[in-house]
């Protein structure tokens, strides 16, 4: 958290114009990346305590008011996705999209995204590590006020998943 503080700051101070080195800020109401940088480490701890084992994601799937969400593109959930899963493409998600396909912010919420599968790269395309979707959509759901949210952890050879899949064409 410290670490988080000593860049904001010093953002902060870059963007403030301090001294003859200053870079000019470009205002924009609409884009907030203190906030974004505060909610991310929060969502971060939250993060760790709700990633859940490829067991645990089938029971909680199972329950009542559980919803899989997919965040990939229509084109990869088309291929094939978590039998059920609700989709949402992640650069749709947004305040009238998710109040319109999750509007109860207590709903538990299942993610899962490419790097939960291995084995399968036409529908799973494999990203780097630190741009896995599972996190920019934690992190999302988390800033719009969804706290129930749970990831799936490991990677799984798509071929040995318990998980069900489906085609949407």
């Amino acid at each position: 958290m410290q670490a988080l503080v000593a860049v904001v700051l010093g953002w902060a101070a870059v963007v403030g114009g301090t001294g003859a080195n200053a870079v000019s800020a470009i205002e924009n109401p609409a884009i907030d990346m203190p906030a974004f940088l505060l909610l991310s480490e929060e969502a971060a701890a939250l993060r760790e305590k709700h990633r859940v084992s490829e067991a645990e994601f089938l029971r909680l799937s199972r329950q009542p008011e559980t919803i899989v969400l997919d965040a990939r593109s229509q084109q990869k959930y088309d291929l094939l996705h978590v039998r059920g899963a609700l989709h949402l493409d992640f650069s749709d998600i947004a305040v009238a999209s998710l109040e319109r396909l999750i509007p109860d912010r207590s709903t538990r919420i299942l993610i899962y995204c490419n790097n939960n599968f291995s084995g399968a790269e036409d529908p799973f395309p494999s990203k780097l590590p630190a741009a896995s979707l599972n996190l920019s959509t934690f992190v999302a759901l988390y800033t719009y006020g969804y706290r129930n949210v749970y990831e799936l952890g490991p990677q799984v050879e798509l071929a040995r998943s318990k998980l069900v899949f489906e085609r949407t064409r």
